[in-house]
């Protein structure tokens, strides 16, 4: 599409415009702006329309507020973009609207948004207006942020490609100033690993994810209760990789760090929930009950509880470290059973615990990325229906030599037919 609009085989408003044209479907888009003075800049995205999330860093105009009427309440739009915006636009994306998310992320659906792939079907959470939007045509690119799996569950409901970056690899902030502890990290979901790549290079830190990185042995890990669409998946993509010459042993599903990494995705969430609301003064009856029971939980925690979970998270980083011996990269489903039904997490329920061990059971480990600060990339396996979301993950650090592997692993599967066309690709 880029090359597309440089050539002048279509131009960016002709592009913006059947964007924003398509901007109802599936519940995807939650704001839109195509009134914001633009200024359609070159760069390698060349004036593509973007979609922001509702949740994690703002744009000038258009600052999120996590899905939750109370922060719509008290919304006053920033004057400024965050240094991760500033990025996007300098790459030449053209950022109109905001995608729909769980209030304040706290699910693995993004209801009442529906799966492009199946209306029944959920895109995922909390990135899953994002997902839906580039699966089902509305944008070919969007950003999408990943504090316990968020970038790659939805990339994994919806066939596309999702990289949760190392920890400190791209800025957030200064306006949103919440790293959550490093738990979270931002990027994009789009249809091929080129243009994730492309867009890593774009916002990075300097010298972020260039870690040697030369794959030699890969681990396949399949947690317990996998279907066998997923595990059918995961052994496509080893399949792949022995054909590339390397090596592929199966490791058991390091089950004791993911339950350690869910429970400080918990805590962190708790605490990080207990001060923002805090912060605005927003009271318990103004959210959902599973969010002021997140809250509640965040404010009766104590700074010396706080504190150990800023150790557990180093020490997680050291455990991987080691759990990896001998690999160079790992490869498992990102979910057990397949895609969540919409509607599949009661955001009514106060069970904090059942609350994060659904999510655990959706998606097993996700939350060990986030909570160890390594580098995880999903790719699709085209099949019948839905591809299969298969996650590649490495190193703290070694982003870039990770997308290499993912780029030509992708080369090597076959192509998914998405089941709808970006909005004014010519």
């Amino acid at each position: 599409m880029a090359a597309a609009i440089a050539s002048g085989a279509v131009s960016a408003p002709e592009v913006l415009a059947a964007a924003v044209a398509a901007s109802d479907r599936f519940g995807a888009v939650v704001r839109v702006e195509p009134a914001l003075e633009h200024g359609f800049v070159p760069g390698p995205f060349c004036d593509v329309p973007f979609l922001g999330k509702d949740l994690g860093s703002g744009a000038a105009g258009m600052t999120p507020v996590a899905g939750s009427s109370a922060l719509a309440r008290r919304r006053v739009d920033q004057g400024r973009d965050s240094d991760l915006f500033a990025r996007f636009r300098a790459a030449g994306l053209v950022l109109f609207g905001l995608t729909a998310v769980p209030e304040f992320g706290l699910a693995l659906t993004s209801d009442p948004a529906v799966n492009p792939w199946d209306a029944r079907l959920s895109p995922g959470g909390s990135s899953g207006g994002a997902a839906a939007a580039v699966a089902g045509g509305i944008v070919a690119i969007a950003h999408a942020t990943d504090a316990a799996g968020s970038i790659r569950m939805p990339a994994a409901c919806c066939g596309l490609v999702g990289l949760k970056p190392s920890r400190g690899a791209v800025p957030m902030g200064p306006d949103q100033g919440n790293w959550l502890m490093g738990l979270a990290s931002e990027l994009v979901l789009a249809r091929s690993v080129r243009d994730v790549a492309t867009a890593f290079d774009a916002v990075a830190e300097p010298c972020a994810g260039a870690r040697a990185f030369a794959a030699g042995r890969v681990a396949m890990v399949v947690p317990e209760g996998c279907d066998p669409a997923q595990v059918a998946g995961v052994e496509a993509v080893a399949e792949v990789l022995r054909g590339f010459g390397l090596e592929v042993e199966q490791r058991a599903f390091p089950a004791a760090l993911a339950a350690r990494a869910e429970r400080v995705a918990q805590t962190v969430l708790a605490a990080s929930l207990a001060e923002w609301m805090g912060f605005l003064g927003v009271e318990a009856d103004e959210i959902t009950p599973i969010a002021a029971a997140m809250m509640a939980e965040g404010q009766a925690m104590t700074a010396a509880e706080l504190f150990a979970v800023s150790r557990e998270m180093a020490v997680l980083t050291a455990e991987w470290e080691a759990w990896m011996a001998g690999v160079d990269a790992v490869i498992q489903p990102v979910l057990a059973q397949g895609v969540p039904e919409v509607g599949a997490f009661d955001m009514q329920a106060r069970d904090v615990a059942a609350h994060f061990a659904q999510m655990a059971a959706v998606a097993p480990g996700a939350a060990l990325a986030n909570a160890a600060g390594f580098p995880a990339i999903v790719v699709p396996v085209a099949g019948a229906g839905i591809p299969v979301g298969v996650q590649i993950a490495g190193r703290l650090g070694c982003d870039r030599g990770l997308l290499a592997l993912a780029a030509r692993v992708a080369g090597e599967l076959p192509p998914v037919a998405y089941p709808f066309d970006i909005a004014g690709h010519p």
